[in-house]
């Protein structure tokens, strides 16, 4: 779901395992000034990405159930956003 410039997408994976994954995504696309902020059940990672700053929000919804939120950009740019959320998905299957 692409809402006022964030990418919404609920994973059926636990909180841990989505979050690793983001990790694992921003490192893969060699995001640069990589800032973590991890809290239970909810957290934020802010980097650049190919000259655009990226924030990814993954929140705790239910057991197994995770929502990773993508904005790329000031205003938000929906291909970009996809892409990041392809390689997060790609990421989890991965495991």
């Amino acid at each position: 779901m692409y809402i006022n410039g964030e990418m919404k997408t609920d994973y059926y994976f636990d909180f841990d395992q989505t979050w690793n994954a983001c990790q694992k995504t921003v490192a893969d696309m060699r995001g640069l000034d990589v800032l973590p902020e991890k809290e239970i059940g909810n957290g934020k990672i802010t980097a650049m990405i190919n000259d655009e700053k990226v924030t990814i929000l993954v929140t705790y919804k239910a057991k197994n159930v995770t929502t990773v939120s993508v904005r790329v950009g000031l205003i938000g740019n929906k291909l970009s956003s996809q892409l990041i959320h392809d390689k997060i998905g790609d990421n989890l299957i991965k495991k």
